[in-house]
């Protein structure tokens, strides 16, 4: 049985993913690119005794190396082994597609193109004269519909043909301009006979002529270039190049060669979309009616937060209410796993470590479902390009992108799927700095903490408005790092606003369900995996050194009390009270108090004492953990909420007003949790951007907590 690797390419929405669903069943596997946090779906099928392998590249507007995406595919297609590239085409925009195809035809590989959605340009009474576009391009086209399930079988047909028959160079056309400078270097190439020439074709693609040598050379490529920059011929080559090169210019009063190349990539894609479209295209004033809404200057923004805010309740409403089912389940199972296991050690790890480790990872996934469906809803109208142009605007003033808006929106539910929502941002800069800033976006895992301290130290009628500036406040302060972080860490130019504003549709079932089902089973392999190990980790260093002096102890002051003459009540309240100090003192001498206690000094400034120390270490692991660790520390018992009125009260009664200030400072901005963290580093493809997240977030959280201790404390004096 033979083999055929096929490199899938094509520009964002074309319907890529859907084509390789339909051809393929489905059968589909889905990681990362290597190194990279850039998706890779791979399918494989059988037809006619030959296997099949369709790696699915990333939806690129340009084979350049501006972007992750375009780096990813350009070096796939530079370095890796494959047979055919199928080049999917949206037919209802042909013009713009084909700018993207002219570039792969240099590339001189086996190519076929597929012209899809098919259905949709007859519709819109668009009519391709597919054989004259095959005569154009030198390469066989073929009409495609993955919806409608149109020639599935003659394109593999002609996937095979193409791959049996001997390689025909494509058809590529220039302007004179160009064609001239081609035609002296080819001249000047023949005449010389480099052996490096003859080494770097023999080793890139036998199939490369002189022609392809000198566009390489005009266009500035930068494999060729490194490879000849240390040979001997580089010399007296160089020289004559740049006289073709400085004719280029003088000719097209073009300053740039990269964009004399792409601007003649655009004028051969018009040219060849004007040849072969007999009827042009009577739905794009449709478009244009409706963008004149979306896209108005003052009712775009408030439509799309509309929309956001419907899209959020119900992640929130309905997803909040799944989370809390599988958080309670796993509740159940680790409460049963500690029951049923006679090892109260290897109870307390199966139970509290694992089952709740993992339970914390699981209970996030309803909210990752529902909000990556509306996401994929929104992205497969057409109408997500329109809000991150609307956006873009006001976002690069701080650093960001457009497309930055929903991870930081995102990030007011959960950071998790927010740090996986950047993977939208295709320039690596602006991407980087959206990741640091989620964390100041407060989840609502922070909201019981402020609830707590709003209550202990603020009055009922104040509370909404004190919380509505913690969040307003974490928001500002989010948009001000970034601009900082753009000033300082990642300085670069900005990714201009390069984007597609496709027609309005509706999405297909399909590509929203493949879309969820990756990026869940991702999360769950990915983040699950660490979480465990985190939550083992974090249990462990709550749990020892045990002191069994200690327990014996308050063992013997519980036998006492309960062989006391007391009324029941009164002997359950002391028992209740001996068991909690007991915990209060094993979390303190335990390596987490120890480490607690250890940074006490550097807190002291803003007087948090060694309780405080610990719930923020606790709180690493999952930030609702800090009230109850409070409740422990404060011996009232780990099953304190809150609105607690003695939790409120103790807490009132052991620290000042601006140490609570500089504490629900501290919270909003210092290092999300720890599932949050896990995500962040693979998203950022290592420990050392994790290390970088926790000095930066501590830095910030720090400076902004001891400025707030002060500006209270000097408030409070003179009120």
């Amino acid at each position: 049985m033979q083999k055929i690797t096929i490199a899938l390419i094509g520009q964002p929405n074309v319907g890529k993913t859907s084509l390789i669903n339909y051809l393929s069943g489905a059968h589909l596997k889905v990681g990362n690119f290597t190194g990279v946090t850039i998706e890779k779906a791979q399918a494989n099928l059988t037809y006619k005794d030959t296997f099949f392998e369709i790696i699915d590249l990333p939806g690129i507007y340009a084979l350049e190396d501006f972007t992750m995406e375009e780096k990813v595919t350009k070096e796939f297609l530079e370095t890796q082994h494959y047979d055919i590239i199928l080049n999917v085409v949206d037919s209802t925009n042909l013009e713009r597609n084909l700018a993207l195809t002219s570039q792969i035809l240099e590339l001189h590989k086996k190519t076929v193109i597929a012209l899809n959605m098919h259905d949709e340009a007859q519709k819109e009474n668009i009519q391709i004269d597919t054989d004259l576009l095959s005569h154009i391009l030198g390469v066989p086209c073929i009409t495609t519909s993955a919806t409608q399930k149109e020639n599935q079988q003659k394109l593999l047909d002609l996937i095979l043909r193409t791959h049996q028959q001997p390689f025909c160079p494509p058809k590529k056309f220039y302007s004179a301009t160009i064609q001239n400078e081609i035609d002296d270097l080819i001249l000047f190439l023949n005449n010389a006979q480099y052996q490096e020439i003859k080494q770097f074709i023999q080793e890139n693609n036998p199939d490369y002529t002189n022609k392809n040598i000198a566009f390489l050379l005009l266009s500035q490529d930068k494999k060729i270039y490194h490879f000849l920059h240390d040979k001997p011929c580089y010399f007296e080559l160089n020289n004559f190049l740049q006289q073709k090169l400085q004719n280029l210019r003088k000719n097209t009063q073009e300053t740039s060669i990269k964009n004399i190349f792409a601007l003649e990539a655009f004028a051969f894609a018009k040219g060849a979309s004007q040849e072969c479209i007999k009827q042009k295209n009577t739905s794009l004033l449709k478009t244009k009616k409706i963008d004149d809404l979306f896209l108005n200057k003052y009712l775009g923004i408030p439509i799309f937060l509309f929309f956001m805010f419907i899209l959020f309740e119900l992640t929130f409403f309905i997803g909040g209410y799944l989370q809390d089912s599988l958080e309670n389940s796993m509740k159940i199972l680790g409460e049963f796993s500690k029951n049923f296991i006679p090892n109260e050690d290897l109870a307390s790890l199966i139970g509290d470590g694992i089952f709740g480790g993992v339970g914390a990872v699981i209970s996030f996934l309803p909210l990752i479902v529902i909000l990556y469906f509306g996401i994929s809803l929104l992205e497969g109208t057409g109408y997500m390009a329109r809000v991150a142009f609307l956006l873009d605007g006001i976002f690069h003033k701080f650093g960001l992108h457009g497309k930055s808006f929903i991870p930081l929106v995102t990030g007011f539910g959960c950071s998790v799927p927010a740090y996986m929502a950047t993977r939208t941002l295709q320039n690596k800069n602006e991407k980087m700095i959206t990741l640091f800033i989620i964390g100041f976006m407060s989840c609502s895992a922070r909201l019981p903490i402020y609830v707590l301290f709003i209550g202990a130290f603020f009055p009922a009628k104040y509370a909404g408005l004190i919380l509505f500036f913690i969040y307003i406040f974490g928001a500002i302060i989010a948009l001000l790092m970034a601009k900082f972080l753009k000033l300082s860490i990642f300085k670069g130019s900005d990714e201009p606003f390069v984007m597609e504003m496709p027609k309005y549709r509706f999405p297909s079932y399909k590509i929203i369900w493949f879309s969820i089902y990756t990026k869940s089973l991702m999360y769950l392999k990915k983040a699950g995996t660490f979480i465990l190990f985190g939550s083992v980790l974090i249990w462990f260093a709550s749990q020892y050194p045990k002191n069994e002096v200690l327990q014996n102890t308050y063992e013997k002051k519980i036998k006492e009390v309960m062989s006391l003459q007391i009324p029941q009540e009164q002997k359950e309240k002391e028992i209740w009270y001996l068991e909690n100090e007991l915990q209060e003192l094993l979390l303190e001498q335990s390596y987490s108090g120890k480490l607690g206690a250890l940074i006490e000094p550097i807190f002291s400034p803003m007087h948090f004492d060694w309780r405080l120390s610990v719930s923020l270490l606790t709180g690493f692991a999952a930030k609702e953990v800090v009230v109850s660790t409070l409740g422990v520390l404060y011996a009232l018992g780990d099953s304190q909420d809150e609105t607690s009125q003695d939790l409120q009260s103790a807490i009132k009664n052991s620290i000042s007003m601006p140490t609570a200030i500089a504490f629900i400072m501290f919270i909003i901005f210092y290092i999300p949790c720890f599932a949050a963290t896990i995500t962040f580093g693979r998203e950022t493809n290592g420990f050392k951007s994790v290390f970088e997240l926790f000095i930066f977030t501590s830095i910030v959280a720090y400076i902004i907590a001891l400025l707030s201790f002060y500006a209270t404390t000097y408030i409070l004096f003179f009120i």
